[in-house]
């Protein structure tokens, strides 16, 4: 059905020529998926996207893609409108962006249905609810004026993959489509796309960096380094005896161990009892309160140094606004014990002076971090604010940061947007350690990351906890990385905590169906 043959593609860049694929071949079968895998960088996207030609007026393509025998490299462009979203249509990784903030949900599948097929008014309301059955959104008539912003994470990805589906078309090309969901959504998601391609006949090219999803979904996989496919055939076969060094380091490329004990004379760091954030619900002309969004409910916890807690759970749960509460960042009402005294009434001078050593590192770095600043002022931001550089040279203890987190001290005059993921992550936690703090929250830090890179930023995290004796708060809905890192876990569903023990009993013997349904998701690709 797809048949990509030496396919080159450049980038030509103020005079420079950039090559991001170098000479790929592969075949998509009909009825069949094959999935192309490989770090950020490695050429999957840009790949997938050149085969309708998707890349912009500064990407050069050669070789060749022949899509049902016809040729699209150089296809004019009325023949690559009829071929795209009708023959081959896109799922992209992140659907808030995707989507258009403007528009109801009825309105964008619509627009591509009326575009197309020439359908609108009742016709197409009937089609469009129709599809939303069909990817599992509930109720969908109720649902058709809603706006992005309105549906959850999952919600939208079925919005996208309804989209995708709209025209009917031959071929699906699925662009990281779980990356950013819960691990219970991702499973439905994928659940999902398996009984469309079933039930509709669809073949499907399946982009991911995540070794566990492809094993469960594609029948072929290449896998793909620097612009090359290094090594491809059938999924078992892959998985069974990989041959390219990288295959088999990608499939080694997981968050190992448990977390090493912890001296047990080690002084509490931070604890809450019963602590509540409860947003009121404001009605009428007089915004009476009528009722609470209980977002945290009576949470209890200790953390000790060199401890860390795992705090896990779907988005929405609940996990992030704990610990914003415990940071002091957000109101709540109960007891915050950190370094054996109460700090929920401080406020002003009393509660910044405790600042420093109560550091957070947010889920993406890219967004974490000034485009404005460079990675030195960035690292070094928090010395001036706290008065910690008095006699000290702030350069010299960001290099020494720097040098500690992995990084090369020499690239401190350099912005953001020069760095990988990986790397931006690191400068993330260069910032929030410069300070030395007692206690630091990780929010998804690996979410957004290839899993070779999650392993490198789990090690450096238990390094410098080692060291340090820090305690972490781990917030996460990747379970393998929380398994490795917690010596604790809580388990927040809808602001409660259903679950919370030790990391050997939740995950050896979990108490609730809730935390056993979240297991199950998480661990069902990774037996064998």
């Amino acid at each position: 059905m797809l048949d990509v043959r030496n396919l080159t593609v450049s980038f030509r860049n103020e005079g420079r020529v950039t090559q991001a694929v170098k000479g790929v071949s592969f075949t998509v079968n009909r009825g069949e998926t094959v999935a192309l895998v490989g770090e950020s960088g490695s050429g999957k996207s840009v790949t997938a996207l050149s085969t309708v030609r998707l890349l912009g007026d500064a990407a050069e393509l050669g070789g060749s893609v022949r899509y049902e025998g016809a040729e699209m490299i150089d296809a004019p462009e009325s023949r690559l409108r009829a071929v795209r979203g009708n023959d081959i249509s896109f799922i992209f990784q992140e659907p808030m962006t995707s989507l258009n903030p403007l528009h109801t949900i009825e309105r964008q599948l619509s627009e591509s249905l009326s575009l197309h097929q020439g359908l609108s008014g009742a016709a197409a309301r009937t089609r469009i609810v129709d599809l939303l059955t069909r990817v599992g959104i509930r109720d969908p008539e109720s649902r058709l004026q809603d706006y992005p912003h309105q549906l959850s994470g999952g919600q939208r990805q079925r919005v996208m993959i309804a989209m995708a589906l709209a025209n009917g078309p031959e071929l699906l090309i699925a662009d990281e489509p779980t990356t950013a969901l819960d691990v219970t959504i991702q499973a439905q998601i994928l659940d999902l796309l398996a009984d469309l391609k079933r039930d509709e006949g669809l073949s499907m090219l399946f982009i991911s960096h995540d070794l566990g999803i492809v094993r469960r979904i594609a029948d072929r996989v290449c896998v793909m380094q620097g612009g090359e496919i290094v090594e491809q055939g059938p999924v078992a076969q892959i998985f069974a005896n990989p041959r390219h060094p990288y295959t088999r380091r990608l499939l080694a490329a997981e968050p190992k161990g448990i977390a090493e004990p912890i001296d047990p004379a080690a002084p509490e760091i931070v604890a809450t009892r019963d602590l509540k954030v409860w947003f009121p619900i404001k009605r009428g002309f007089l915004r009476r309160t009528v009722g609470h969004i209980k977002a945290v409910n009576r949470a209890t916890l200790s953390v000790r140094a060199g401890e860390t807690l795992g705090i896990v759970g779907e988005s929405g749960s609940g996990k992030t606004t704990l610990a914003l509460a415990i940071m002091r960042l957000i109101e709540s009402r109960g007891p915050i014990i950190f370094m054996g005294r109460d700090i929920s009434g401080l406020s002003g001078r009393a509660l910044r002076r405790l600042r420093r050593d109560m550091q957070i590192v947010f889920q993406d770095p890219y967004g974490s971090l000034s485009p404005r600043m460079t990675v030195g002022q960035i690292i070094a931001e928090g010395l001036g604010v706290h008065g910690v550089e008095k006699g000290r040279d702030p350069r010299r203890m960001v290099a020494e940061i720097m040098a500690e987190v992995g990084l090369d001290p020499a690239a401190m005059d350099r912005y953001p947007h020069e760095f990988s993921g990986g790397q931006r992550q690191r400068i993330a936690v260069a910032r929030a350690m410069i300070l030395r703090p007692k206690v630091v929250v990780l929010d998804e830090p690996t979410s957004a990351l290839d899993m070779t890179v999650q392993v490198q930023i789990v090690e450096l995290l238990r390094g410098l906890q080692r060291k340090y004796g820090l305690a972490f708060l781990f917030i996460s809905h990747d379970l393998r990385v929380v398994r490795a890192m917690s010596h604790q876990i809580m388990v927040m569903r809808a602001g409660e905590v259903v679950e919370q023990g030790t990391t050997a009993q939740v995950f050896d013997a979990p108490q609730t169906d809730y935390t056993r349904a979240l297991m199950e998701a998480a661990f069902r690709d990774h037996h064998g």
